[in-house]
């Protein structure tokens, strides 16, 4: 008998059996399932089931300017009849590749003027690393080899990026990472300062960290420092107030590169194309970005980097790039991706984000007075709930409880999807969210941490002093 979906119904089981999933949990795949998606308008989605939901994690941090544009679907169409495919290798290319790459450098700070396309946000954060490596042999520089990283940060799942990434629980045992050049550094987030720290003094303690291990690697030993303006997958996390410029400075000082992954922050979630610059004072040497780029329509992802890099690289005639991938700077991706910025600029999107992002910023903390809701964290539409069994001690509830998933399973009952990462439920929704988006979103989360609250106090997991 051939293998044929009988019916809608069917899907959820040949889901089930065959599709393996990013980050896929094999116990509790096996018995539960997933949640299956058949169509997007906006910022709304709607399962086989034909259970609605808002969508408060925008896809995967990318759906910016909502789902279901025709105006996007007609710019892919017309692409693929124009041209579907063209081999982007040595000496071709194509139109919408040479628009969008001119695009990218004008939208792009200081003299970041070339760009290099790949399929998303791990493999830009893999060339990335292969541009540096290139870029201080070419110079001389072949002892600087070492890379500063920081725990909770989140780069990708490439080899590299996997191991540049400082997220302790996407470490799986079976695998293997570069550990012997990649060190990374305590985490910019101050919920976990050291006790008695004010903002400033921790900020001043990173620091100092930070330019400790410069010294004893040795300044020629250290070729790029990897962070994201704001940590996105591992936290939300905020930096505190300077550190973002002292970090850049200290990369300046020894002669570092400095590779900004602007994966999530970049294309409008936080009211700019870019925010190392715009909101952080900082020039970066790179710029990796993905996600927003398309919002989410098609795979795309771009290393854009300085002209002085670029001019390093092509003093030699015999010096070729040997890195690359089929589908870099895909005819279709980019026409996609010009039609987004389009929408973006014509729609004044940035704006909206800038506007309904203090009002979603000011309803989340109304959270705060929950019993087991720890912190809000973040800016504008890149926010975090944090979950603790202990407010005052800021003690985590055991990984057993898995509290974020239980949280975001009771959201989906109310018709929400966040997301849930161990103790946290991350929301970034698309930039076309509305106050009264706002307003249904909130009391329902606030409702899904009470069901779960409640849950707990039954399986006596959780004492609430009332």
């Amino acid at each position: 008998m051939s293998k044929r979906i009988a019916s809608e119904k069917d899907i959820w089981e040949l889901d089930r059996r065959h599709h393996v999933h990013p980050f896929h949990n094999f116990v509790s795949y096996d018995e539960d399932g997933s949640l299956i998606m058949e169509k997007g308008r906006g910022a709304r989605l709607r399962d086989i089931d034909g259970k609605e939901y808002f969508d408060a994690v925008g896809g995967m941090w990318c759906t910016n300017i909502g789902l279901g544009r025709l105006e996007m679907a007609d710019a892919i169409a017309e692409q693929v009849q124009q041209l579907a495919y063209a081999n982007p290798f040595t000496d071709m290319s194509n139109a919408p590749a040479a628009k969008l790459a001119a695009k990218l450098a004008q939208l792009a700070p200081g003299d970041l003027n070339n760009v290099f396309f790949t399929c998303g946000g791990s493999t830009a954060n893999d060339t990335a690393y292969r541009l540096v490596q290139m870029y201080q042999a070419a110079r001389g520089k072949r002892s600087k080899k070492h890379i500063l990283a920081r725990h909770d940060a989140y780069h990708g799942t490439t080899y590299f990026a996997a191991s540049v990434s400082g997220k302790a629980g996407d470490r799986s045992p079976e695998f293997r990472y570069i550990e012997d050049t990649i060190h990374h550094l305590t985490s910019p987030n101050f919920y976990r300062a050291p006790e008695g720290m004010d903002e400033a003094q921790f900020c001043d303690y990173l620091i100092d960290e930070m330019e400790a291990n410069i010294n004893e690697l040795g300044a020629d030993n250290v070729s790029m420092f990897y962070a994201e303006p704001i940590l996105g997958s591992g936290g939300v996390i905020v930096p505190p107030e300077g550190y973002n410029r002292r970090t850049w400075e200290l990369c300046q000082k020894y002669d570092i590169i400095y590779v900004a992954d602007e994966v999530v922050t970049g294309f409008g979630r936080l009211g700019h194309w870019f925010v190392s610059k715009d909101m952080f004072d900082v020039q970066p040497d790179i710029i990796c970005s993905a996600k927003g780029l398309t919002s989410g329509y098609l795979p795309l992802g771009a290393v854009i980097f300085s002209d002085r890099i670029y001019n390093v690289l092509r003093n030699d005639e015999d010096r070729w790039f040997t890195g690359g991938y089929t589908y870099s700077g895909h005819p279709v991706a980019c026409a996609a991706a010009l039609k987004n910025i389009e929408i973006m600029e014509r729609e004044n999107i940035f704006e909206n984000v800038k506007d309904v992002g203090v009002y979603f910023e000011e309803q989340l903390r109304t959270l705060l007075d929950l019993p087991i809701v720890g912190d809000i964290r973040g800016r504008l539409f890149m926010m975090c709930v944090v979950n603790v069994m202990n407010k005052e001690t800021k003690e985590f509830f055991p990984p057993s409880v898995n509290i974020g998933k239980r949280i975001s399973n009771h959201c989906e009952e109310l018709g929400v999807i966040v997301r849930p990462a161990a103790d946290l439920n991350i929301l970034s929704p698309p930039l076309t969210m509305t106050r009264e988006d706002v307003d249904y979103l909130v009391p329902r989360l606030r409702q899904a941490i009470e069901m779960t609250m409640a849950d707990l106090q039954e399986e006596g997991l959780l004492n609430i002093n009332t």
